[in-house]
């Protein structure tokens, strides 16, 4: 009986895990194409949820953000979020 719970148990989180993985995928594309969306208030949100996920692919991204963004308060909030993730990343 304890075998056949834990089984359970062990699938149950597995899926979530594969489930967690999925949206979290969909969330980063989606927080992606929001970086170079007509809507400064767009690519100020993209820019929160980015900067809460340090990645050497994040600091490139925002690194072609920087190149094509004009406000410059976005570019001033990208570039700060970019060096702090370099020197997080080394």
């Amino acid at each position: 009986m304890m075998g056949a719970k834990l089984k359970a148990v062990l699938l149950t989180f597995g899926l979530g895990a594969v489930l967690g993985s999925v949206l979290a995928q969909q969330s980063m594309g989606r927080h992606r194409q929001d970086l170079f969306s007509g809507r400064p208030l767009r690519r100020l949100s993209a820019l929160s949820y980015l900067s809460g996920h340090p990645s050497v692919e994040t600091v490139r991204l925002l690194y072609d953000y920087l190149a094509w963004e004009e406000h410059p308060l976005l570019r001033r909030r990208a570039d700060g979020i970019a060096r702090r993730m370099e020197a997080k990343l080394g």
